[in-house]
Parts: structure tokens; C-alpha cells; sequence
């Protein structure tokens, strides 16, 4: 039960009559999968790569703005910078002692 000449005869046929359907199709698969910056196995991967950049951008933006207004409040109040001093690096006024309890 092969292929038989009518068979092709038939299939080019409704090729021809069909040949911008046909050209249409062709070039869409070509672009899909076949060319170099291919849709699916090029873009695809690097359009989820700009994502996650996206997203860390935005983090690293906000992150900055924090920042810029703690380092606004720290220059501004003193009382601020001692209280920064004292819950990060751990300083002390030199009447009083400090005690740093860790949780587990």
C-alpha cells in the first residue's frame, strides 16, 4: 500500500493551487525553528534571561532609594547614627556596657 502516482499527482496539485498558503507556511517554519535567531530554541531562552534581569533591577533599584534615605537620616540626626552604631557595629557609650545575646 504504497504511495501511488495518482496519489502525488493529487498532492502536488493542491500544492500548486495552494502555493502562497504553501509559502506562507514554509517561511513561518523557517523562522520558527529553522533560522539562525530562530523563535523557539534562541529567543525564547533569552526572553526569560530579560525577565529575571528585569526583576533584579527592580530589586537593586529599590534597594538603592532604602538606602539613600537611611544614609539621608544617618547624616541629618545624630541620635540616629548612635543608634545605628550601636545595633550594627556594636559600640558603646564609655558609661555603659553592652551585652549581645544571639538567637538560636
Amino acid at each position: 500500500m504504497g504511495i501511488t502516482t495518482t496519489k502525488l499527482k493529487s498532492f502536488f496539485a493542491a500544492i500548486k493551487r495552494h502555493k502562497y498558503l504553501c509559502a506562507v507556511v514554509g517561511t513561518i517554519v523557517y523562522l520558527l525553528f529553522l533560522d539562525e535567531y530562530n523563535i523557539v530554541f534562541v529567543q525564547l531562552p533569552h526572553l526569560g534571561k530579560a525577565n529575571k534581569l528585569e526583576n533584579e533591577k527592580q530589586y537593586y533599584l529599590n534597594k538603592i532609594s532604602e538606602d539613600s534615605i537611611m544614609l539621608h537620616e544617618l547624616k541629618t540626626n545624630d541620635e540616629n547614627l548612635k543608634k545605628f552604631a550601636r545595633e550594627h557595629y556594636y559600640m558603646k557609650a564609655d558609661d555603659e556596657e553592652v551585652f549581645v545575646v544571639e538567637e538560636r
